[in-house]
């Protein structure tokens, strides 16, 4: 089973890293839909959150290694590091 990271950018421009095998679903319970009491506590009050990054790893171990090198990120640190990863998107499109 693989697992991704991601970082959502909740209302009120701050900014969550978790992990999920599905992160559509997961970014509809952080919204409020889906299974009641499953988003984070942290989203619940800061809705709606928006994916902005993303990232697949080959097992939970390494999804929750780069999750927690990532939450111990500057905010600027995230902000690059998401970013690059969009401009890497818009390169592929072009």
């Amino acid at each position: 089973m693989s697992y991704w990271l991601y970082i959502v950018r909740c209302a009120d421009s701050s900014l969550y890293t978790g992990i999920a095998t599905d992160v559509a679903r997961r970014i509809e319970e952080h919204n409020g839909r889906g299974k009641a009491g499953k988003g984070a506590r942290y989203t619940s009050a800061r809705r709606p959150v928006t994916l902005v990054y993303q990232a697949p790893f080959e097992d939970r171990s390494a999804a929750s290694k780069e999750e927690a090198r990532i939450k111990r990120m500057t905010r600027p640190e995230k902000d690059q590091l998401i970013a690059a990863a969009a401009a890497a998107v818009l390169a592929l499109k072009t």
